[in-house]
């Protein structure tokens, strides 16, 4: 598998590493960024996934090294195979403060839980030898402590779980009406409140984005495209909104 370039100017790179999980798994994408042969893997994935995505890593930063695994969130197709990354390169793992201490639940020896580094909940910046990475604070979309980056040299914010798409047999989105239904059932469920949308794209706003690229599914590719997304989840109704009604006793 060959890494899919979404930029490649000046020593700077933006791969997508496709087709790592599939099958009864949710699919999911990792991304690989490198910049003069230093590294950062997003969202590295679970156990099936890890063998493929090292041999590509592996492959595609020849004789860099791979500096940080970012991850998002908790979830199990995020970090389930962080040991693994963790006992097969020297990168640390940047997590929010709120999931430092459940991570080695997944396994992590405590040997190696020092590389575990805490994103704090209003984000931060980091670099890849003189170009920043911006991490910035997605709280409760969806995780309570969630965070997105973005690449400024590429203009590619990388989004988690927001933008995510299931059951598409398509890498990049080329009709954004008929790329909802992909979306929508997901984002209603998963995403916390319509009021952290409105904030979300109040400060997606504030970057200049070419590509928004998700955990999983499609990515969203030019200004017109990412604007579309930016504005439907904007005015989403979805998580509290629909479901606090919905925390009754049950019959009995």
């Amino acid at each position: 598998m060959v890494g899919r370039a979404l930029f490649n100017s000046d020593g700077h790179r933006n791969l997508l590493l496709e087709d790592f999980g599939r099958g009864q798994m949710v699919q999911a994408n990792q991304h690989l960024i490198i910049h003069d042969g230093m590294g950062l893997l997003l969202d590295p994935g679970g156990h099936k996934t890890f063998k493929g995505a090292l041999a590509e890593v592996t492959r595609e930063l020849a004789q860099g090294q791979l500096d940080y695994l970012f991850c998002s969130h908790q979830d199990p197709d995020v970090v389930a195979a962080l040991n693994g990354w963790l006992a097969s390169t020297d990168a640390e793992v940047l997590i929010s403060s709120l999931w430092q201490r459940f991570i080695p639940h997944f396994g992590i020896e405590e040997m190696m839980a020092e590389r575990l580094l805490s994103i704090p909940d209003e984000g931060m910046v980091i670099h890849l030898g003189d170009a920043p990475l911006v991490v910035l604070p997605a709280h409760f979309l969806h995780s309570c402590g969630n965070f997105q980056l973005y690449d400024p040299t590429a203009r590619i914010l990388y989004s988690g779980d927001l933008g995510a798409s299931l059951g598409v047999d398509y890498a990049e989105v080329d009709d954004f009406t008929r790329h909802i239904p992909y979306m929508e059932s997901f984002h209603r469920r998963y995403m916390g409140s319509n009021a952290l949308m409105r904030a979300w794209a109040q400060m997606a706003r504030q970057l200049d984005i070419e590509i928004i690229a998700p955990q999983h599914g499609a990515h969203f590719v030019g200004r017109q495209m990412v604007e579309q997304l930016i504005g439907w989840c904007e005015t989403l109704v979805c998580g509290a909104d629909l479901f606090a009604s919905r925390l009754i006793v049950p019959s009995y």
